[in-house]
């Protein structure tokens, strides 16, 4: 069956002849997306009689101009999260709503989850979404728009999972797959870049999985759907770039999340010890790293595949 966050797989001991060796599974975040922050107007200031006449302080050699930020401080960003609400797509809300911005979650199903993080941060807004729909992302967009004023940061963070043997993925559930993880990211970013593009400013993050970069054996249409995921951040990120617009990707490993419930605390042992640094991500973790890729000060870095996974993947 699908669940609403990634799964990853690991050897956790001898079992015996098997048909083939399988390794517990790991949820992925349920919907994310970081859009980017729109330009802030700038005027002319008028010149004077006598600044006309005044040289121009020389340069130093060699030197250049320092880049000027487009995007507006974090107390007038905006940022739409899809899959916001739970798991990494939650924790990156609480992190953007700390850091002043307004927020807008979009949640496929999970209606008591968004209305507890609504009480838990108030004015952060809750849409009901399904990301693979494109009139049901259009609507949600629009809502959010009109809420928000505008979407600067788009964080999509959308992803099913299922843990399946290659042969016996039916062509629905490989398409379904792809519906969600791909063209819910396809759809979000369309929606959300006119207003970028217009504005000359703009974040886009994705979540993808350490499966998108390696594959995963019994994950194969998830594994493709989420490395089809890099490959539009990086393509992506090359056409934008000239419109002022990053596109990054954020690719988590073994993160903790609720979606670990079911498992034991000698399967999360196994998997700590898996990892080079001992231990298991948190959702805060991941969230901490979108918040920077959203920021002013990430301006010059765009195209890029983040890996958090403790060192699983270099």
């Amino acid at each position: 069956m699908y669940n609403d966050e990634f799964e990853l797989t690991f050897d956790l001991a001898d079992a015996g002849p098997k048909k083939e060796q399988r390794r517990p599974t790991l949820p992925e975040p349920e919907e994310a997306a970081a859009a980017a922050p729109p330009v802030q107007e700038t005027r002319e200031t008028p010149v004077s009689a006598a600044s006309e006449n005044t040289p121009a302080p020389e340069r130093e050699p060699g030197s250049a101009a320092e880049p000027r930020s487009t995007a507006p401080a974090a107390k007038d960003r905006t940022v739409l999260i899809s899959g916001g609400d739970r798991g990494i797509g939650a924790a990156a809300a609480r992190a953007f709503y700390a850091a002043g911005c307004r927020v807008a979650v979009f949640y496929h199903t999970n209606a008591e989850a968004a209305a507890a993080l609504q009480k838990e941060l108030p004015g952060v807004l809750a849409v009901q979404c399904d990301v693979a729909s494109r009139a049901s992302c259009e609507l949600a967009f629009r809502a959010a728009e009109q809420a928000l004023g505008r979407v600067d940061v788009l964080v999509s963070n959308a992803g099913i999972a299922q843990q399946k043997l290659f042969t016996d993925i039916t062509p629905e559930e490989w398409q379904r797959m792809l519906d969600v993880n791909l063209t819910g990211a396809f759809n979000l970013c369309q929606l959300a870049l006119p207003g970028m593009i217009r504005r000359k400013a703009g974040r886009i993050l994705t979540v993808s999985s350490m499966w998108g970069q390696t594959g995963g054996s019994c994950e194969v249409h998830y594994s493709a759907a989420k490395a089809g995921l890099i490959g539009l951040t990086k393509a992506l990120a090359k056409e934008e770039g000239p419109s002022g617009i990053t596109v990054n990707c954020v690719a988590p490993g073994v993160i903790d999340t609720d979606m670990m419930a079911s498992f034991t605390a000698e399967d999360k042992a196994a998997l700590a010890e898996e990892t080079p640094v001992g231990r298991l991500g948190t959702a805060e973790e991941v969230a901490k790293l979108l918040l920077y890729l959203a920021g002013e000060d990430a301006g010059y870095i765009t195209g890029q595949v983040f890996g958090v996974n403790g060192g699983l993947v270099i």
